[in-house]
Parts: structure tokens; C-alpha cells; sequence
């Protein structure tokens, strides 16, 4: 039986699973754990114009944490490590199984870059197994600290070409031959694989029809709710090998459950599914005893946004990133935040954080068309950017001059926070 759900429901269903409503963990390396078992991954990304994107994602649903916390879940007690998920991401350590039968299938793909990339290592594999050699018995090495040995350079119109020992580095890592060890920075140290990864983890790679299923439930889950183009765009975004097939499957075993959305005598597109471990939350937020909104502000890279296409559909909300966008063609910002009020997208903010001065610098406010315009959304928005500058430890918040109106009581309710 297919369950009729409104846009509302599946709107607040994502939201919850993204751990964006409800009770929030406690700020400690415990509850960083309880929200990575439910997303599952978090991009990492080098540019820090507010903060890293690895450590925005978790504000927004713990508020004030201490960094210091994920790099002990990283480094020291590897209950995370770092590879490739719907971007290069932080991910359960103990997902390795399906991340390794991943790797294989990436090994596998055939395409004019792989080819092309499998000829360079092979061209470059005494320089390959330098490297490794050097990991065996100096243990973990930045790349700075090792030679380029290459006898034929990488070629490339990017910023990649002639970066050899960046390059082999890459492809090590993507093979999983090698892992990132420590982090001082942006600056990475690598070790071998077999001496980072912890001895408790299984590291035979599953069957490719088993990580398909496995993953699948865990994109579901950390959507929500989603058609098989949005599992596939999510978690191990584009390697779900015969994922039709498997839903199906899953379907017929009661693993998930097909879903319709409709809004009056409208039904979006495509074939919606939910997990059948969320049926229980779905009840209890259809008797609305679940549902807890908050307001927060979502990096970029957020897992709740970074499929623009679903986001646009749930939330009629468009976002693109204008990092590379010419300033003086740019909308919104260099890096803009959105402003989630509770399972809606109301807005967004343009903030730069000047760590000379302590200073955050909220350039512009934007609201979306139907937003709110009451004082208790512009006191929860406050509310957000306090909190967000609280985490980022500046002394001030200073506001540029393009705020909505309605929005103006942000300044002073800021500043008395």
C-alpha cells in the first residue's frame, strides 16, 4: 500500500531525519557520533571565508561544540575517517565495508579519464610504489615531504597539471590504497591503509548487489523521504549499480515503503519511498507530537540542500553556489548561508568572518518572497547569527545595509544577545 503524504510532511520527515529538528545531541565527541550515524557523511571542503563546512554542517545541529572533538573522532580514536561520498566527505569508520566495495566499482568504471588515468599510473608506477614504500616504513607524509619521482607528468588545462605527487596522491586514496592520517590545517598527512585503519574493522569488500542495498537504506534514511534518483544523488552519489532492481526488492521485503505527495489534486513526480524504520516518526508526526522546528543557517555544502534539484522541488527554494561567480555578477554572495525556519527556507544570509579583527561581517540579508515578516522570525534569525557567531569566536557582528524591512529588528536583537 502506498502512503499519501502532504509536501508539509515530507518536508518535516527530511528535516527530522537530517537531525535539523527535534531534542539536539549534547555538543560532545558522543553526540558528533549520534548525528554522523544519521547522515552518514559531511563534505569536507578547504574554503574557510566563515568556517569549514565539515564543522558548519555540525553547528547547525548541535550549536556551540568544540572542533576539537571531531579531530579526535578522526585521528585518534578513527571512529571517522575521510573519503569520497557524494563529495570528498568525513564518513563512518564503520561503513569501511561498503566504502571499499565502492572503490572497487571505481576501480572498475571505464571512461576516456580513467583510461586516461590508468595510463599515467602505469606509466608512473615505480613512483607509485615509491610513495607506498616511503608510507611502509616512514609512516604518515605529507605530500610536501615526498619527491616527485614521476617519469611522465600529469597532464591538465587545471590547476592539477604537473602536480604529479598531488595527482598519485589523489588516486592512491581513491583506490583506497592509502588514507588521510591527521589534518594540521588544509594540509594532509597520508599513511597506508592497512596501518590506519582500526583492527576491528572488516576489510573484505562486500558484493556490489549488497553495498547497493546497504547503501540505498542509508541514503533513504538520511533523506527522509526520496525517489531513486535522489538515493542515487546521496551518500555514494552515481554508484548504485542496478538500484531500480534493488528497491524493488526492498520494497517486496518491506524494507521501504512507496510513498505519493500530494498537495490538493497535485502528486509530484517520480516513485517516492521512506524507510520502514521511519514509519513510526512519520505517525507521530502526522498526530504532530514529533515535530520541533528550529531555526539555523546552512553551510553550502549542506546535506539537507546539496542536491540543488530536490531542494528546489521540497522547498521551492533555487541555490547555487557563487564562489566562482565574477563578484560583480553574483546574486547573493561569496558564501552564502540559507536560513532554515522551521521546514521552510525563508532566506539567506552573505557573512564573511575576519579573524584579524574578530569581526563577522554579515554583508546582506536576503528573504525569499513569502517569508515571514514578523518580529519572532526576525528574533529567531538573530538568534541564529549570535549562535553562529558565538561558534566562530567573534568579539563583534557588524551588519552591511541590505536587510529586508521587516527584518530590520535583527541589528538590535543581535546586538542584545
Amino acid at each position: 500500500m502506498t502512503i499519501a503524504l502532504t509536501p508539509t510532511l515530507a518536508r518535516r520527515l527530511a528535516i527530522t531525519r537530517q537531525r535539523l529538528a527535534g531534542s539536539r545531541s549534547e555538543p560532545t565527541p558522543a553526540g558528533i557520533m549520534d548525528i554522523l550515524r544519521d547522515l552518514r557523511c559531511v563534505q569536507i571542503d578547504p574554503i574557510r571565508a566563515v568556517e569549514y563546512t565539515q564543522r558548519l554542517v555540525l553547528w547547525s545541529r548541535l550549536g556551540y561544540y568544540d572542533p576539537a572533538h571531531l579531530d579526535t573522532l578522526l585521528w585518534e580514536e578513527r571512529q571517522l575517517f575521510e573519503y569520497w561520498a557524494h563529495a570528498a566527505s568525513i564518513v563512518l569508520t564503520k561503513d569501511y565495508p561498503i566504502h571499499n566495495a565502492h572503490m572497487q566499482i571505481r576501480r572498475r568504471v571505464d571512461s576516456n579519464w580513467k583510461r586516461q588515468m590508468q595510463a599515467w599510473i602505469e606509466a608512473n608506477e615505480s613512483f607509485r610504489q615509491h610513495i607506498l614504500d616511503r608510507l611502509r616504513h616512514e609512516g604518515p607524509l605529507a605530500s610536501r615531504e615526498i619527491d616527485d619521482l614521476s617519469t611522465r607528468s600529469w597532464p591538465s588545462t587545471g590547476w592539477t597539471n604537473d602536480r604529479n605527487v598531488g595527482r598519485m596522491l589523489d588516486m592512491l586514496w581513491t583506490h583506497g590504497e592509502i588514507m588521510v592520517a591527521t589534518r594540521q590545517g588544509v594540509q594532509k598527512k597520508w599513511a597506508l591503509t592497512e596501518h590506519h585503519l582500526p583492527e576491528w574493522i572488516q576489510r573484505e569488500a562486500l558484493s556490489e548487489s549488497e553495498m547497493v542495498r546497504q547503501a540505498a537504506q542509508i541514503s533513504l534514511r538520511a533523506l527522509g523521504v526520496g525517489t531513486a534518483k535522489q538515493i542515487n544523488n546521496h551518500f555514494i552519489r552515481g554508484y548504485y549499480p542496478n538500484l531500480n532492481a534493488i528497491l524493488a526488492e526492498l520494497v517486496a521485503e518491506g524494507r521501504i515503503v512507496p510513498v505519493a505527495i500530494r498537495e490538493g489534486e497535485v502528486t509530484w513526480p517520480g516513485e517516492w519511498y521512506i524507510h520502514a524504520d521511519d514509519v513510526p516518526l512519520l505517525e507521530q508526526l502526522i498526530a504532530g507530537h514529533a515535530w520541533q522546528p528550529r531555526t539555523t543557517l546552512l553551510s553550502p555544502f549542506d546535506n539537507l540542500i546539496c542536491d540543488r534539484e530536490r531542494t528546489e522541488l521540497m522547498w521551492d527554494f533555487y541555490f547555487r553556489i557563487e564562489i566562482y561567480v565574477p563578484k560583480a555578477k553574483r546574486q547573493y554572495g561569496y558564501y552564502v548561508l540559507s536560513i532554515l525556519h522551521g521546514d521552510r527556507l525563508i532566506g539567506r544570509i552573505d557573512p564573511k568572518m575576519d579573524r584579524k579583527t574578530g569581526r563577522l561581517h554579515i554583508n546582506a540579508i536576503y528573504a525569499e518572497a513569502d517569508a515571514p515578516q514578523d518580529t519572532p522570525t526576525s528574533q529567531a534569525i538573530a538568534a541564529a547569527i549570535a549562535d553562529l557567531a558565538r561558534f566562530l569566536g567573534a568579539k563583534k557582528i557588524v551588519f552591511g545595509e541590505i536587510i529586508p524591512p521587516a527584518w530590520q529588528p535583527i541589528v538590535d536583537q543581535t546586538t542584545r544577545m
